[in-house]
C-alpha cells in the first residue's frame, strides 16, 4: 500500500488555449503539492498533457468530448486506478444530472469513487441505498478555466487516509494570477 496521507488534486475541462491561453498560477501550485493529479478530459491539446505529465508526481487523464485524435490516442476514455486503497474510476461525460447517481453507479460498480467533467458543475454526491453501488462517491472539479454559468472557476483537491477519502475541498480558482 502507498504511502498514507496522500494528497490528490481533480481537474477537469481546461480547455487550453480555447478557453484559458494557460492554466492559472493557482493550478499549478496545487499540481506541485498533490502525490497524484486526476485530469477528467477536454484537454483541448496535447501540450497541456505533455506539460502536466512533465510537472505531475503521477498523472491519470482520460480524453473529453472536445479532445482530438492526438489526445483519444494517448489517454483512455475510461481510467481505473487503486490509489491509497480506493478504487477510482474517472470518464469525461456521465449524461443528464437526473438520475445520475444510479446509473453510474450500476456502470461503475467496481469503483468507490468516480470522477468527471464535462459539465463544468462541480459535483459532489454519494449514490443511495437503491442502487448497484451504494456509496459510490460522485466527484466533479467544475473547470479551473471556463465557470460557464457557475459562479467561480473551480477545482477539487482531497486526501487518502487509511483508505478513505477525506477532506474533499471545492477550491475557487483564481484567473487573474
Amino acid at each position: 500500500m502507498s504511502k498514507d496521507p496522500l494528497r490528490l488534486l481533480f481537474l477537469a475541462d481546461t480547455h487550453v488555449p480555447r478557453r484559458a491561453r494557460a492554466l492559472p498560477a493557482q493550478v499549478w501550485q496545487e499540481v506541485h503539492r498533490a502525490d497524484v493529479v486526476f485530469h477528467a478530459g477536454d484537454w483541448q491539446v496535447p501540450e497541456l498533457l505533455d506539460e502536466l505529465e512533465s510537472r505531475a508526481r503521477r498523472l491519470v487523464g482520460v480524453w473529453g468530448n472536445n479532445d482530438g485524435s492526438e489526445l483519444r490516442e494517448r489517454l483512455p476514455e475510461t481510467a481505473r486506478v487503486e490509489i491509497g486503497g480506493i478504487r477510482f474510476a474517472m470518464t469525461h461525460e456521465t449524461g443528464p444530472a437526473r438520475g445520475r447517481e444510479k446509473r453510474m453507479a450500476a456502470a461503475f460498480s467496481d469503483a468507490d469513487v468516480l470522477v468527471f467533467g464535462h459539465s463544468h458543475i462541480p459535483w459532489d454526491t454519494v449514490a443511495g441505498d437503491e442502487t448497484a453501488n451504494p456509496g459510490l462517491r460522485l466527484l466533479n472539479p467544475g473547470s479551473p478555466t471556463d465557470r460557464r454559468r457557475q459562479p467561480q472557476c473551480t477545482l477539487m483537491t482531497a486526501q487518502t487516509v487509511n483508505g478513505r477519502l477525506i477532506d474533499v475541498r471545492l477550491v475557487p480558482v483564481d484567473r487573474s494570477r
